[in-house]
């Protein structure tokens, strides 16, 4: 078995894989850091990497923990657990959906999603393995109606299509096998216009006639410096950077509005979270420039109304802020990190990985205002383990035998577990307590 089985079709083959490879072959010649990232999307949301690809993919990085995060799906959490055991790595599990802000003060607003004001992303971080097939059953009706605004979805992108003459796409044909649908997975905008994307390399070839046929034919203006990379034939990236040129035009001509069936209230979500001794956490997004992946426009979002939507986050039963410090000001984070304080609020960063273009490294969480970041990972992680072996020893549980303490105590003793547990035996780590 070679590197490349590391993205095998299966599960099986992807874990023989990375026993073949192990720890000294991932680590070797590597610097550590103490960076973390706790926001990593696989194959079973949209990404070029399994989710035992993912734990391989951070220890080459040096990172010391690393995250899985997919839409609407725990089902690589299982795999990516174990072969962060293999390659020696701290590993800790989420997912994140969509939820309707119905009856709290940010209805009918936009907080966080670029595309549906009152539909707001948020992360289960933390989840106790023991877990995972309560979350796929929550998950279950989010999975099928989402599925179902995606036939839709194509339908009316083949309608914009067939006007400029582009290959139109099948949705089980296309779309569905590029996907993990069938095991549990969630299928987004992405893959749609990834399928486009191999569809027009296929039709155009790569360079100047896909670039031509994109602008004079699809009527879609291409910047300079994304013009110059798709006009390099052997560009690897070329079907991801195609995809981030369409995101932008076209998804507005034929994306539909979620259902309430696949967004939730916040309250319920909310509510099961902590009910399963998982960490729900608000994902920041903050006015922004230009996105780490590069496919999101400037725009504003929830800095205007802050200050009274973080306390009311609380009031909800948030235990948590998501934040990803590359994406925003140092000064929206300063504001963000006091806000967290004055709220009882845990903070956790995460750079949002779905791209090949994208590096897992993320040298800012090193610098002295991130630093409690990475002991807020360490954290999270000795949460995740523990409560996986007894729920009252989920960190926000009101039976916790450390509830007493303020939550900056609690933290710097979950981290203190984190850092010391061995981590190709995770379940030990209550005997550190």
């Amino acid at each position: 078995m070679g590197y490349e089985d590391l993205n095998a079709s299966t599960v099986e083959a992807r874990l023989a894989a990375v026993r073949e490879l192990g720890e000294e072959r991932c680590k070797h010649g590597v610097k550590q850091t103490e960076e973390v990232n706790n926001h990593v999307h696989s194959i079973y949301s949209f990404s070029p990497y399994s989710p035992t690809m993912i734990a391989v993919k951070a220890a080459e990085a040096g990172l010391r923990t690393v995250g899985i995060m997919d839409h609407d799906s725990v089902s690589g959490c299982a795999e990516f657990l174990a072969a962060a055991k293999v390659v020696n790595i701290a590993s800790t599990a989420g997912c994140e959906i969509r939820v309707n802000m119905d009856d709290t003060i940010m209805q009918g607003r936009k907080t966080n999603n670029p595309d549906e004001p009152n539909i707001t992303y948020i992360a289960f971080h933390g989840i106790p393995a023991d877990k995972f097939e309560a979350m796929e059953r929550f998950l279950k009706p989010i999975h099928e109606a989402r599925i179902r605004r995606d036939r839709k979805e194509v339908e009316r992108l083949n309608r914009v299509l067939a006007e400029r003459g582009a290959p139109l796409l099948n949705f089980d044909e296309d779309v569905m096998p590029i996907s993990q649908a069938a095991n549990g997975g969630s299928i987004t905008e992405r893959h749609i216009l990834y399928a486009l994307s191999l569809k027009l390399i296929e039709k155009c070839g790569k360079g100047q006639p896909l670039v031509d046929f994109v602008e004079n034919e699809m009527k879609i203006a291409l910047s300079g410096s994304l013009r110059d990379v798709l006009l390099e034939v052997y560009n690897p990236h070329y079907a991801y950077d195609l995809l981030g040129a369409f995101k932008s035009s076209l998804v507005p001509e034929f994306f539909l509005q979620s259902s309430y069936e696949e967004c939730m209230t916040v309250y319920k979500a909310v509510d099961f979270a902590n009910e399963i001794g998982a960490i729900p956490a608000y994902a920041y997004l903050g006015d922004v420039g230009e996105s780490p992946t590069g496919d999101k426009k400037a725009e504003k979002f929830e800095d205007d109304f802050l200050d009274d939507l973080i306390p009311e986050l609380a009031k909800i039963g948030f235990q948590a802020i998501t934040y990803m410090p590359p994406r925003n000001t140092r000064e929206q984070l300063a504001r963000l990190q006091k806000l967290c304080k004055e709220n009882g609020l845990m903070e956790i960063s995460g750079v949002d990985i779905n791209s090949s273009r994208q590096s897992f490294n993320c040298p800012i969480l090193l610098e002295p205002e991130f630093l409690h970041l990475a002991d807020a990972a360490w954290a999270l992680i000795a949460h995740e383990k523990l409560a996986a072996q007894d729920p009252k020893l989920a960190l926000f549980s009101p039976e916790n035998p450390m509830a007493s303490l303020s939550l900056d105590e609690r933290i710097a003793k979950y981290a203190d577990i984190g850092k010391r547990m061995d981590h190709t035996k995770p379940e030990k780590a209550v005997e550190l307590l």
